[in-house]
């Protein structure tokens, strides 16, 4: 029985693992060498022209994710609606910030010289119904700039593909799929600026 406990925790760690490395962090403009000295940083977070799924445009894929689930009981698209965008600011947001701020030493400061400003691009959402799933990720762009001004662009980047699952595929719901998306795209943004 341990030794089938010990297998199980090696595969899950194998998992993560590559799970962490299938994410891709690129600078394409300027540096991030601006932070090296800075303690504090401020962070936004925006959703322009994001792509959901198959959808080319957000409001395609939440208005017919509502008609489904509306369909299937009266009431829960428009539940499901609030909770999509609900979601940032009480999920999506604190777990990116959270990870960011464990792995860089930076502590959020609406003061800081610096903004993050990280755009979702594209959202996965995946599913899970028991038998078959697909893992959630998104992609983004980053911009660091002068909070001060923030046509001052100090460095321009992008992150591809941050997996969303649950280490033991306890992510029947789509938020908390989407919200390890967020964590591990914080996670591996603060390594890469570190």
């Amino acid at each position: 029985m341990k030794s089938l406990r010990f297998v199980m925790c090696m595969a899950g760690a194998l998992m993560l693992a590559a799970q962490a490395n299938a994410q891709k962090i690129r600078v394409t403009e300027g540096s991030l060498d601006v932070l090296k000295n800075e303690k504090d940083i401020n962070i936004e977070f925006t959703y322009n022209n994001m792509k959901v799924g198959k959808f080319d445009k957000e409001a395609d894929y939440v208005s017919s994710r509502v008609k489904d689930l509306n369909k299937k009981e009266a009431g829960r698209g428009d539940t499901w609606a609030k909770a999509w965008v609900d979601d940032r600011k009480e999920r999506f947001e604190p777990k990116f910030e959270e990870l960011f701020t464990q792995v860089t030493d930076l502590k959020f400061a609406n003061k800081a010289k610096y903004t993050l400003i990280f755009n979702t691009s594209f959202t996965e959402p995946g599913f899970n119904v028991g038998v078959m799933r697909k893992n959630a990720y998104i992609s983004g762009e980053f911009l660091l700039v002068e909070s001060a001004d923030h046509s001052k662009v100090a460095a321009k980047g992008t992150l591809e593909k941050s997996p969303g699952r649950t280490f033991w595929d306890n992510d029947f719901d789509t938020g908390e799929r989407i919200s390890e998306a967020y964590e591990m795209a914080g996670k591996a943004l603060g390594r890469y600026i570190r």
